[in-house]
C-alpha cells in the first residue's frame, strides 16, 4: 500500500484553495520552485497528473478533483487529532451566553463538543435573552454567545438556521374574522419584529394581548390560550402546534443563531476554543468576521 504524504497534500490543497502556486507557496512558507517540485513528487506518487494546463492557467484533472476531495478529508481529521491531543490538558474556566429558545437544543451538543475536545474545561453557563446576551458580551461578562442577532462587532460563525414558526396551544381555535391575539416578548426582541412586520406586510390585522419578559412567560400565555406567537421551531412541544399558510397566516423568515467570540482581547481559552469550533464546522457553518 502506498501512503500519501501530509505536507504534499498540505501544499496541493494550497494551491486549490489560492488558485496559485505562487500564492500556495506563501502560504505553506516554501518557495514557487519548491512547491512545483513537491506537485510532481505528488504526481510521481500517484501515478497520475492532478493539474492540466488550460491557457495560462493551470486547473484540476478530474482525478486531481476526486484527490482534493479525499486530502480535505484527510488533512481535517490529522489537525483535529493533533488538536485534541494537544488540548487534553487545557484547563481553567469559560464563561458562555446561551437565550432561552435553545437552552434544550442547541446548546447541550454545542456543550458536550466543548466538553470532549476540553474536558478538564469547568464552563459557566449564562442563559438569558439575545440582546442582553449580547450586552454582557461587549462588557466582558460572558467570553462566548449564542446569539439571533447579527453583527459585525464581534467575530462569529452561524451555529443553525432554523425556521421561524405561528406558534399556539394545540386546541386553539384561530377565529379569521378577529384580529390576530399576540403574545409577545417586550422590546427589544427579534421575534416580536418578525411577528409585527410580518403580519403588518401581509395587511393581517392584530392586537397584542400579552406580553412577557421571559420565554417561561410566553409559553405559559400560549399553553393558556392568550393567543399565538412567532418562535424559532425548537420551541415546539406537544402542548403546541404549528399554524401554516393555509390558515391564512404569512410564511416567516428563517433565523440564525450565532456563535460570538467576545473580541481580539478575550482569554487565550475562549480564543482556542472559538477557534477550534470555527475550524471543526468549516464544512457547514460560515464565517461572519475573522478573529
Amino acid at each position: 500500500m502506498r501512503n500519501l504524504d501530509m505536507e504534499l497534500l498540505r501544499t496541493f490543497v494550497a494551491i486549490t484553495e489560492f488558485s496559485s502556486f505562487a500564492a500556495a507557496a506563501d502560504r505553506v512558507h516554501r518557495t514557487q520552485s519548491a512547491v512545483t517540485q513537491q506537485m510532481q513528487r505528488l504526481e510521481s506518487q500517484l501515478g497520475f497528473a492532478v493539474f492540466q494546463k488550460t491557457g495560462r492557467n493551470k486547473q484540476l484533472t478530474a482525478q486531481g478533483a476526486k484527490l482534493l476531495e479525499y486530502a480535505v478529508r484527510i488533512l481535517g481529521l490529522n489537525d483535529e487529532a493533533i488538536s485534541m491531543l494537544d488540548m487534553d490538558d487545557v484547563t481553567g474556566s469559560l464563561r458562555i451566553g446561551a437565550p432561552n429558545d435553545i437552552a434544550e437544543t442547541i446548546l447541550p451538543s454545542l456543550l458536550s463538543r466543548f466538553a470532549k475536545i476540553y474536558p478538564h474545561l469547568r464552563m459557566e453557563i449564562h442563559v438569558g435573552r439575545s440582546p442582553f446576551l449580547m450586552q454582557a458580551l461587549r462588557r466582558g461578562e460572558i467570553d462566548l454567545t449564542v446569539s439571533t442577532r447579527k453583527t459585525d462587532a464581534h467575530p462569529g460563525i452561524i451555529l443553525r438556521t432554523s425556521p421561524t414558526v405561528w406558534l399556539c396551544s394545540s386546541d386553539y381555535i384561530h377565529n379569521p374574522a378577529n384580529p390576530v391575539k399576540l403574545v409577545v416578548a417586550d422590546e427589544p426582541s427579534l421575534f416580536r419584529e418578525i411577528a409585527l412586520q410580518s403580519l403588518d406586510q401581509a395587511k393581517i390585522p392584530y392586537r397584542i394581548s400579552y406580553v412577557s419578559p421571559t420565554l417561561v412567560g410566553i409559553k405559559a400565555a400560549l399553553r393558556a390560550g392568550l393567543g399565538i406567537t412567532a418562535r424559532s421551531i425548537e420551541m415546539i412541544s406537544p402542548e403546541l402546534r404549528v399554524l401554516g399558510e393555509s390558515e391564512g397566516f404569512p410564511r416567516l423568515p428563517d433565523v440564525n443563531f450565532f456563535l460570538y467570540l467576545r473580541d481580539e482581547q478575550v482569554g487565550t481559552i475562549a480564543k482556542m476554543v472559538f477557534d477550534t469550533l470555527s475550524k471543526g464546522t468549516h464544512d457547514h457553518v460560515r464565517s461572519l468576521s475573522s478573529p
